[in-house]
């Protein structure tokens, strides 16, 4: 007659990975949500100008932004030393805003399309007269909602 021994368990039992998925499914959900991803590769040298009075755009999704500076170093054999302006990731000129600012607002649902707010992002070395040119062709799209960005200024400049 055969002898059966009852076998004893060896070590810890396995892990139960049924929830698994589930978790890997809400950790991708949670980070898909709250990133957010670089819209534009900036082209130009740009430091913003330093301000005492500052407020925050409430919703960003309905900014458009112009940056204004001196191209980048490997940008400047083609483009040169000038101050520019760049649109998206393009250098464009000032007679592109018009044509630029139409087509970010139909890209807007149309009740959004009038709080369209154009934030000017310019170097502190940059000519007014740029900017002069940049605001006459915002009024000319009827793009009258105009922000300009900067950055704290520091306590010690201040005083």
């Amino acid at each position: 007659m055969a002898k059966f021994k009852k076998k004893k368990p060896s070590g810890p039992g396995a892990i139960n990975t049924s929830s698994l998925p589930d978790i890997v499914f809400m950790l991708l959900f949670f980070f898909m949500v709250s990133t957010t991803m670089k819209e534009v590769d900036l082209k130009v040298q740009m430091k913003a100008p330093q301000a005492t009075e500052l407020s925050k755009l409430e919703k960003k999704s309905l900014v458009t932004y112009i940056y204004v500076g001196v191209p980048m170093r490997q940008y400047q054999g083609r483009y040169g030393t000038e101050p520019r302006v760049q649109l998206n990731d393009q250098f464009a000129s000032v007679d592109d805003i018009q044509s630029y600012i139409v087509q970010e607002r139909e890209s807007l649902k149309e009740n959004e399309r009038p709080l369209m707010t154009v934030s000017i992002k310019a170097d502190t070395e940059c000519p007014m007269g740029i900017i002069t040119d940049i605001k006459q062709a915002l009024r000319k799209a009827m793009a009258l909602k105009i922000s300009y960005s900067a950055r704290q200024m520091d306590e010690m400049s201040y005083n």
